[in-house]
């Protein structure tokens, strides 16, 4: 268990941090050789290629024995100067693969965008008649409490001030006919 953990955080440290920086001092150079950034995006792809296929088989590769150890061991391989080992594997084994690959895999990627483009129009638009909907539903409502709701009844003048305001008005007008 605590082996794990701790290979866990050596191959976090030696298989991406390390890289990263490394990766970030030769693109940061005023004039970064080719050769490095070509060595760097062999290494990301290769991490990349094999970050994916352990998230898809990791129930069934995890368990081996010395599984965690080996993959450190092969992070480092991957980028370690002396090894060359991200140049290696990309040459032997992945761009012979991709380039007899590659027609496919474009046409399926091509076909992937286009689904996934026109999925995302399709959801765009029924979440927009959804609100559409919802939105008018709820000025409708609004509109149907307001016409039901009778007006709000005027104010009334106190019986007693209303025969006051009279007995006034009697009594300034008897004060004129005298």
């Amino acid at each position: 268990m605590i082996g794990a953990l701790i290979t866990r955080g050596l191959t976090m440290i030696l298989g991406y941090a390390y890289p990263a920086y490394e990766c970030y001092k030769t693109v940061e150079t005023s004039q970064p050789e080719i050769e490095q950034l070509h060595y760097w995006c062999q290494y990301w792809i290769l991490v990349a290629i094999l970050t994916i296929l352990e998230r898809i088989g990791d129930s069934f590769i995890s368990w081996f024995p010395f599984y965690g150890e080996a993959k450190l061991a092969f992070f480092v391989y991957l980028w370690h100067p002396k090894t060359k080992g991200a140049n290696h594997v990309y040459d032997s084994f992945f761009r012979p693969y991709v380039s007899k690959h590659e027609p496919v895999i474009d046409r399926n990627l091509s076909e992937l965008k286009l689904k996934a483009s026109d999925a995302a129009f399709l959801y765009f638009r029924r979440a927009a008649s959804y609100f559409q909907t919802t939105l008018f539903d709820i000025f409708s409502k609004i509109n149907t409490a307001t016409a039901a709701a009778p007006p709000p009844p005027k104010p009334q003048k106190q019986p007693s001030s209303l025969s006051e305001n009279k007995q006034e008005e009697d009594d300034e007008d008897e004060a004129k006919n005298k």
